[in-house]
């Protein structure tokens, strides 16, 4: 008896139980990190089964020639060399680059245009601003659909309707090869205005009132103060909508399949973007590996302008 009692002293523990515990041998903020990385743990694995196994996976497959029924073959770079060879692709790159050079900013002026105004707006304020996010919320395909009816010949599409009515001459719209993809341009604006409308006044919100009192204070006039003051603390904003719009319309799809659904990528494939190509290459030629390559390259450009555009708009010190 006296030695157990011996050993708990030793020990500093009551009882004389030898030894610590296993969560007494680390610092409160190890044992922070272990429950953290616990529970994190299983998202991460998850993502990186979901995420990461296909992207690498595809790398993989743009090396191979595969088409479902027989094992890939690895060929090397025979799909990036008949890709960078293919004129269809550099059409369909041209058009892909179209929406993204000409779609994005004039998405972002016009969201921020309607998003400055609708800020000082008071009578009705809620019911303006759910208005003009309801085509976000709007299925893709169904309102793909309604815009091509739009585009229709008269009595049938409602635009030419009201152009013959104004004596405007009928226009062909996505029937054209010269229009097409500047009409749908406009479906894929019109479908993500209501988002950045949304985003842009949020940021404008977020601009203390203070620094526009003092702006008035010393004389600053409006314009003034929007270019001192709105612009560049609005700026944070800007650079997320302006990554995430270019993102969107790098990858535009479903406008340009639903709205061509007959001739899917418009008349001579004027409309066409890369997703298109990628599609109709895996499950209308089962050219996996072929698709595989064009997925690589669209994954390249959407990292490359991606980062450009971060480093561009970054915040200078």
């Amino acid at each position: 008896m006296a030695a157990i009692e011996q050993q708990g002293a030793a020990s500093g523990r009551p009882g004389g139980s030898p030894g610590t515990s296993f969560g007494d041998r680390f610092s409160m903020r190890t044992r922070r990190l272990v429950w953290v990385w616990s529970f994190l743990a299983l998202p991460i694995l998850f993502y990186a089964i979901i995420r990461f196994y296909p992207t690498f996976q595809a790398f993989y497959l743009s090396f191979t020639n595969w088409d479902l029924l027989r094992p890939a073959k690895f060929i090397g770079f025979a799909n990036y060399i008949k890709l960078f060879k293919d004129p269809q692709f550099w059409k369909v790159f041209k058009n892909t680059f179209t929406y993204l050079i000409i779609g994005t900013p004039i998405s972002l002026v016009t969201a921020f245009t309607i998003a400055f105004f609708l800020d000082r707006v008071r009578f009705m304020h809620s019911f303006i601003r759910a208005l003009y996010f309801l085509p976000f919320l709007t299925t893709a395909a169904a309102m793909a659909w309604v815009w091509r009816w739009f585009y229709q010949p008269p009595p049938i599409g409602v635009i030419n309707d009201v152009f013959s009515m104004l004596g405007i001459p009928q226009q062909p719209f996505i029937r054209s090869t010269d229009q097409a993809l500047f009409s749908i341009m406009v479906t894929a604006i019109w479908a993500g205005l209501g988002f950045q409308i949304i985003i842009f006044m949020a940021g404008l919100r977020a601009i203390p009132g203070t620094f526009y009192e003092a702006a008035r204070i010393d004389g600053l006039g409006e314009w003034a103060i929007l270019r001192k003051i709105t612009l560049p603390l609005l700026k944070p904003t800007t650079v997320f909508l302006v990554v995430f719009s270019s993102i969107g319309f790098l990858r535009i799809f479903d406008q340009v399949y639903n709205m061509t659904t007959n001739d899917p990528g418009g008349p001579l494939g004027s409309t066409k973007p890369l997703v298109l190509m990628i599609y109709q290459t895996a499950f209308n030629s089962y050219a996996m590996g072929y698709a595989a390559a064009q997925t690589v390259v669209l994954f390249t450009i959407l990292l490359i302008v991606s980062l450009l555009q971060l480093w561009i708009l970054r915040e200078k010190k």
